[in-house]
C-alpha cells in the first residue's frame, strides 16, 4: 500500500479532533557544531516550503540534503552518465510537463505492434509495465487472508482480530471526519458572511469582535486550524477532506470483504503465471497521484521554469505500476523488481509497504537478485510511527532483525522541515537495525497528474529523496558499485546527536542515534565528496 498508509493525517488535524564509515571527514561544518546551530524561528517562506528538501542545514537552518549546494559547488557543469531509475508505485503521469523529457524508453520494442519484440516477456513495454491492468482499488492483505479462509495460515487469526478492530475504527473515523468537515465548512461560510467576502485572512479572523455566538464559535474553529499549521479555511477543508476520503476508502474498498479488485486474470499465488497486465503505466484517474509525486522528487526535469527540481539531473524514469489503492500483491512486486533489473535499472525506488505478506520470500529473493546484479533498492520505512525492529514490515531484506540478503537495500525514515527536537516526522517508522537513514519526507512539494503540483508527506517522499542522491552518485561516479553507493550515503550523512520526539509523542524523547542504523540524515553534498574520494 502506498505510504504504508496512503493517507498521513497531520498533527494539525489531530489537534482539531482532540479539541473539537564516518562522514565527519567530509562535513562542510565541523561535526561538533552541527547540533549547536541556531534553530530556525521564523516561518518558512513559500520558496523554502517548495524546496526545503534541497536546502542546507548550516546555511538555511533547515534539515535538507544540501542538493542546491551540491549543484553549485560540486556538479557545476560536469557531465554525468545516464542512470535509469525504476519507480515501482501507482500509475505515473509520464505526460507530465516535468517528467515527459526524462523517460526511459525500451528502444528494442516497437510501439503498438502487439509483439514482444525484445522477447522479455512483456508486449509493448515502451516505458515500463503495468502489473495492475485496468484495476486500481484493492483490499488490504489481511482482508485477503480472511477472505481466502485458509485457517492453516499462521497469520489468519491475527488477521481476523485486526479486521474487527480496524473496520470499527475506520467507520468511526469516517463519521468523525465527515462531522469535522461540515463544521469547518459551516465556519467558513459564517465568517465569509460576517466579513462580507469569501477571501479573508487569518489576521482578519483574529480581529473579529462580536457578540454573535455563531460567529464567535466559527472564528474559534478556524483559529484552531490556523494554530495547527493550516493557513486558510481552504487549506483546512482540503486537509479534512483528505481524511474523509481516506476513511471512506478504507470502509468501502480496503476493508471490504466483497471487493473483487484484481482483474488481470492471473493466479496471484503462482509466481510462474506471468505476462499479465499491459504497457499503459499512466494513472487510472487523476486522484492516483502517488507515483507521479514520488517520481518527480527523484528526477523532475531541472531548471525548466516549471515545478520544483528533481534531485537527479541525468536520470531516466522506468515506470512500473504495481501499487494499488490498497495492499500490493507480493507477486507483482517480485516481478516488478526483476523487470527493473533485467531491463537495465541502476536504482529501484519502493515507496510502499504492508504488515502482512504471504509470499514475502518471493520479494526477498527479488531484492537479493537486485543486489546480486549491482542494483540499489531504496525502501520507505512506513508511516505508523513504530519501531520496525519490533514489528515486521514488508518488503524487507531480512527476516526480523536477522541476516540481510542484500547489501544494496536502504530503508529511509522521514524528517520534518524543522531542525531540533521536532525534526523526526511524527508518522515515521524508525529502527536501530532496520532503518538506515532519514531524509526529508514531510510537507514535500512535487508534481501530480495533469501538470499540477501538490504537497504530500510520508516516508514515501523520503525514499525518493535518497534515490535521487543515489542517482547522482551513480551518474558522476559510475565505477562505484551499488554496495559502495549505499555505504557512501550512510557514511556521508550528517550525524545528529540531539534528542528528538518520537512518534509525535512529546513525552517520548530519545537520542536520534537510537532510531536509525547510521544515526544520520542524508546529505547529497557530502555524499558526492565522499564518492570522489572513494573512486
Amino acid at each position: 500500500m502506498k505510504l504504508i498508509k496512503s493517507f498521513v493525517f497531520t498533527a494539525s488535524i489531530a489537534a482539531v479532533l482532540t479539541s473539537c564509515g564516518s562522514g565527519s571527514q567530509v562535513l562542510s561544518t565541523p561535526i561538533e557544531n552541527v547540533d549547536s546551530i541556531p534553530l530556525k524561528v521564523s516561518d518558512l517562506t513559500e520558496a523554502e516550503k517548495q524546496n526545503w528538501g534541497h536546502l542546507d542545514l548550516i546555511k538555511d537552518t533547515i534539515p535538507g540534503m544540501s542538493v542546491d549546494k551540491a549543484y553549485a559547488e560540486i556538479i557545476k557543469d560536469k557531465k554525468g552518465q545516464t542512470v535509469i531509475v525504476a519507480v515501482i508505485d501507482s500509475g505515473i503521469d509520464i505526460e507530465h510537463q516535468d517528467l515527459q523529457n526524462v523517460l526511459w524508453t525500451n528502444t528494442d520494442e516497437i510501439p503498438g505492434n502487439g509483439i514482444d519484440d525484445d522477447n522479455n516477456g512483456y508486449i509493448d513495454d515502451i516505458h515500463g509495465w503495468n502489473f495492475l491492468g485496468d484495476a486500481y482499488d484493492e483490499q488490504l492483505e489481511f482482508v485477503r487472508i480472511i477472505v481466502k479462509g485458509d485457517k492453516s495460515n499462521p497469520q489468519y487469526e491475527a488477521a481476523l482480530a485486526e479486521y474487527e478492530e480496524k473496520y470499527q475504527e475506520a467507520l468511526a473515523n469516517k463519521q468523525r471526519y465527515e462531522q469535522i468537515y461540515q463544521m469547518v465548512k459551516t465556519s467558513d461560510e459564517t465568517i465569509a458572511k460576517h466579513l462580507g467576502k469569501e477571501d479573508y485572512t487569518k489576521e482578519e479572523v483574529a480581529a473579529i469582535e462580536t457578540d454573535q455566538a455563531d460567529v464567535k464559535q466559527a472564528a474559534a474553529m478556524l483559529q484552531n486550524m490556523y494554530a495547527n499549521g493550516l493557513e486558510s479555511s481552504e487549506a483546512a477543508l482540503k486537509a479534512v477532506k483528505r481524511g474523509v476520503d481516506y476513511f471512506t476508502d478504507q470502509v468501502n474498498v480496503n476493508l471490504n470483504k466483497d471487493l473483487k479488485g484484481r482483474t488481470t486474470g492471473d493466479d496471484p499465488d503462482d509466481l510462474t503465471d506471468t505476462g499479465y497486465g499491459n504497457g499503459n503505466v499512466m494513472p487510472s484517474e487523476k486522484g492516483e497521484s502517488h507515483g507521479t509525486h514520488v517520481a518527480a522528487i527523484i528526477l523532475a526535469e531541472r531548471n525548466n521554469g516549471l515545478g520544483p527540481n528533481g534531485v537527479a539531473n541525468n536520470a531516466q524514469l522506468m515506470s512500473l505500476r504495481a501499487v494499488p489503492n490498497g495492499d500490493e500483491y507480493d507477486k507483482d512486486i517480485a516481478l516488478a523488481i526483476r523487470y527493473a533489473v533485467d531491463n537495465g535499472a541502476h536504482i529501484i525506488n519502493g515507496s510502499f509497504g504492508k504488515y502482512y505478506s504471504p509470499h514475502s520470500q518471493w520479494v526477498r529473493d527479488a531484492i537479493k537478485y537486485a543486489s546480486d546484479n549491482d542494483v540499489l533498492f531504496i525502501n520507505a520505512a512506513g508511516n505508523e510511527g513504530i519501531d520496525i525492529d519490533k514489528k515486521d514490515v514488508f518488503p524487507n531484506d531480512a527476516i526480523g532483525t536477522g541476516p540481510e540478503v542484500s547489501n544494496t537495500f536502504i530503508t529511509v525514515g522521514a524528517l520534518e522541515p524543522e531542525y531540533g527536537a521536532g525534526m523526526l516526522a511524527g508518522f515515521s517508522n524508525y529502527g536501530k537495525v532496520n532503518v538506515d537513514i532519514f531524509a526529508p519526507g514531510a510537507k514535500i512539494y512535487a508534481a501530480t497528474p495533469e501538470n499540477e503540483y501538490d504537497t504530500k508527506g510520508g516516508t514515501s517522499m523520503a525514499a525518493p529523496a535518497v534515490a535521487g542522491i543515489a542517482a547522482l552518485i551513480r551518474s558522476y561516479y559510475p565505477k562505484l558499485s551499488a554496495a559502495q553507493v549505499k555505504q557512501i550515503i550512510l557514511d556521508s550523512g550528517l550525524p545528529i546527536k540531539t534528542d528528538v520526539i518520537v512518534g509525535g509523542n512529546a513525552e517520548d524523547v530519545r537520542p536520534f542515534s537510537e532510531l536509525t542504523k547510521s544515526g544520520k540524515i542524508a546529505n547529497a553534498y557530502n555524499a558526492l565528496i565522499m564518492a570522489s574520494q572513494m573512486k
